[in-house]
This record gives C-alpha cells, structure tokens and sequence, in this order.
C-alpha cells in the first residue's frame, strides 16, 4: 500500500519560483491541448494510450509548441490521459447503474457489462446513449504543477544539514535546486505543486515502512458511529477525537465573519471602479481581496482536522482486530430543514476524511473493516430493539424506561448489525424500518422468533450486560 508524503520548500529563492511557475504554466498548456483532443466521447472512445499520444505528437511536431523539455511534457501527457482514464472509469460506474436497472437478464448484463468494460459500448445504442450522458466533457485548470520522473532529479544535503532538490528547469543541464524543510529526501515520481510562493513536493511511500504502520492492532470486534462534535463513538462507551466539533465550529464561524469582511470590501471596490477611480480598486483587490493567506490558512486547518481525525482511528484500531462501521460514503438525505448557521457548519463535515482514515489505518495495521447498514441505528434501542425518540444526544426508549447516550447506542447497535441475516449493507432504509417494526410486532404479541438478530436474541433470552455510565444517561422509573 502507498501513502502520500508532502516535503515543502523553505526560504525559495523568488527567481526560482517564476522560473518553475513558467515551466508549469507551459506544461499547464500541454494538459490543455490533451484535454482538447481526447477529453471527449470520440477521443476516449479511440482507445489511445499515452504512449501513442506521445508517439503522434513527435511525429507531426506538436511537441515543439510548448517549449519545455521532453521528459517534462511526456510525463504531463501520461497524467492528464490518467485524469481522462479516471474520468471515464467514473461515467461507467453511473451506466453500470443504468445497465442493472435496464434489464434483469443476466446474459443480457453480461453482454453489456463486457462492451462497456473493452471500451466498446459506442455500437450499442443504450451504451452509446448512457455514455453520453454521464461522460461530461472536461476541460483542464491545472496550471501550477510539475511531474518528475524518478531519474530525473537528485537530491544532496549541504554541510549545514539543510537538503535540496533539484529538478530540470527549461533548458537542458539546468536544474533549479530548491531547498526543503524536510531531511527526508523525496523518492520515486514526484508531483510539484506551487503554492503561494511555495513549493509542495508530492511523492509516495510505502505504508509498511511507516512507524504508525508497526502498531499491532487490538484483539476484539468494536462498533463505531461517526459525530460531528467528535470523530468517533466505539461500542465501549468511549469517544475519540473529542476536539473535532470545535475545530469545525470555530472554523465555520470566522470563515462566516471574514466572507461578510471580504464581500464588505469588494463592494467598496466595485463602486470604485464605477465612479473611475480604478486606482482604489486595484488597492483594494491587491491589499485586502489576496488569496495567498487564505489558501494557508485553509491549508493549516485541513492539516489539523486530519490529524485528529487520523489519530482517532488509530486509538479505535488499537482495541480492535474487526472495527464495524457505516458506509460513510453512502449520502444521506434529511426530510428536517435546518438553519443557515447548522447548515454551514455540517457543509464542512469531514465523514470523506473519517472513511479515508478507517480504510488507510485499518488495511495498515491489519484490521478488519467491515461495513453494515446503519438505517436507524441512532433510533432503536440496542436493549430491546424498538424504536425510540431521539432528542440531540439522548434516546428515549419508552419500553425499557431509559435515556441512552445516543452515539453510544448507534455504536453497540452498529456492532450488533454486522450479524444481522435479515439487513444488508444495500437494504433500503424503509425495508429495514419494517423490519425493524415486525420484530417489535413479534415481541409484543409473544410470537416466536423469526430472525436471528442479535439484538432479539438477548431481549428474548438473557438480561442485559451491566452497562457504563456513559452508555446510561438515566432512568425515567
């Protein structure tokens, strides 16, 4: 497994930022005119690969527009046709959809399934007619990126500690040495991203070298539910990245305050410029309305929330050889309208981070992950298996008597799930609600029981475990 590293120049000289900024403005060019010829139905529909591209372009004297040097515009050519691939693997995932709801006839599928995955749908009209419409044509806006190939660089530590890394610039035999705050050289292919001023040097390795990747993983099988206010609940009552809520808030709030600043500002610079005082304008757009801190500052807060989302995995992965979690990439719709405020807040919810973060740590540390169908696990009671009213962090379960904590019961209840032979991961919710409603049917009127959920099986056979008290809320007896 492969991990992403990030190395970033320090004190750049700013000669040698313009200098690679041309290069990746050029290169930005090369994408262009890739994008151009084959970001299309008919260019992907050619079949072409990069090296074919590369071959053409040499051939008929493409190449000699850009003005870089030719490992740089191959490499460029290799990636952006990647992007084109990755494009077109997406547009096949919605037909697959199309496919399954076409036709129940599984030679009819198969056929299908086959023409589309040898690139061959564009003689069948259905095929033809799906990839039209879910295959957008793109466009690049990638302006400010380099790609390295592996023996194309080197890298060499001054007697003062400090490491550079030089890369080719536009001419052959010159390379433009940039100093990096790291001590760690890059290797194998490298992606440079410029930045502010900055340079990013993007570069893999391999997860297993990484120290994190030596931790043994736990020995017991712990549900997990996702939260806003914290990264995560486990089945055992504990909550992990308890500081999550507050970087999202905080955050949300002085975006909401320095937006109303920035559109305050650029008011005032438009009015300006109406009246002709274009000098004001350009002040203004140049002093205040700059990019370079914000992007930082976003920059800085990403790298927070991923830090206390990846170290919440890992305190969950350290009890757990099986961690059972929703499907976080599944979306959710919400009948409740909520305020601007609310919405604003949940718009920047991290549950992408916290899915990405559950498979990396999982597959590095040789935990299990398993995922399961979370309809109304936050609103039935993991004790008696009905349905209760959920009130922000409690749920009132009227049979039992009790107020959960609700997180941890979504938890226990997610655990329990992963058992279940009745409810699957794709099961539509309303299914698993009328389920969900016969199993409380079946327990009122003291009918026997007709599934083997876990839940059933205690309520109807043994009295609960003793329970922490941060499962237990209270009492209403």
């Amino acid at each position: 497994m492969k991990v992403t590293r990030i190395a970033y120049s320090t004190r750049l000289n700013p000669g040698k930022y313009a200098a690679l900024a041309e290069q990746a403005r050029r290169l930005g060019q090369v994408r262009s005119e890739v994008w151009q010829r084959y970001g299309s139905i008919t260019g992907v529909g050619s079949g072409l690969r990069d090296r074919q591209v590369r071959d053409r372009w040499l051939a008929d004297g493409t190449h000699l527009r850009f003005g870089v040097l030719a490992n740089a515009w191959k490499e460029t050519v290799r990636d952006a046709m990647a992007d084109i691939a990755a494009n077109l693997a997406s547009a096949k995932v919605e037909v697959r959809r199309a496919i399954t709801r076409r036709t129940n006839d599984p030679v009819e599928r198969k056929r299908m399934f086959t023409a589309l995955k040898a690139d061959q749908w564009a003689i069948d009209p259905f095929l033809a007619r799906q990839m039209r419409k879910h295959w957008k044509r793109g466009r690049n806006r990638t302006h400010d990126q380099i790609v390295v190939r592996a023996d194309q660089y080197n890298s060499v530590t001054d007697a003062r500690g400090r490491l550079w890394l030089a890369v080719p610039g536009l001419e052959r035999r010159k390379t433009v040495k940039i100093p990096l705050s790291s001590t760690i050289a890059p290797t194998g292919t490298l992606r440079l991203i410029l930045r502010g001023g900055r340079v990013e040097v993007h570069y893999q390795v391999d997860a297993s070298e990484m120290r994190s990747s030596q931790r043994p993983c736990g020995q017991r099988a712990v549900g997990v539910d996702k939260g806003y206010t914290e990264v995560l609940t486990d089945s055992e009552g504990t909550h992990h990245g308890t500081r999550l809520g507050q970087l999202l808030s905080s955050e949300s709030d002085r975006l909401k305050e320095r937006n109303r600043r920035r559109a305050k500002l650029r008011s005032i610079a438009n009015n300006a410029a109406l009246r002709g005082d274009h000098a004001k304008a350009h002040r203004i757009a140049v002093n205040n309305l700059g990019t370079v801190k914000r992007d930082r500052q976003a920059a800085r807060h990403r790298a927070r929330v991923r830090t206390e989302i990846f170290t919440a995995v890992h305190r969950v992965v350290d009890k757990a050889a099986t961690v059972v979690a929703e499907d976080l990439a599944r979306r959710f719709a919400g009948r409740k309208k909520l305020g601007k405020n609310v919405n604003r807040r949940l718009a920047a919810w991290t549950k992408g981070v916290t899915a990405e973060a559950l498979t990396n740590v999982s597959e590095r540390r040789g935990s299990a992950l398993v995922h399961v169908n979370a309809a109304y696990t936050s609103q039935t009671c993991h004790r008696c298996g009905r349905l209760g009213r959920r009130d922000g962090d409690r749920l009132h379960c009227s049979p039992c008597g009790v107020v959960w904590q609700a997180d941890v019961n979504a938890a226990i209840n997610i655990l329990q799930r992963a058992g279940d032979p009745d409810i699957a991961l794709h099961t539509p919710h309303y299914t698993v609600r009328q389920i969900l409603q016969d199993r409380t049917d079946r327990h009122r009127t003291r009918l026997p029981v007709q599934d083997s959920s876990p839940a059933t099986i205690r309520a109807e056979s043994e009295p609960s475990e003793p329970l922490k008290n941060e499962q237990l809320v209270g009492s209403r007896n």
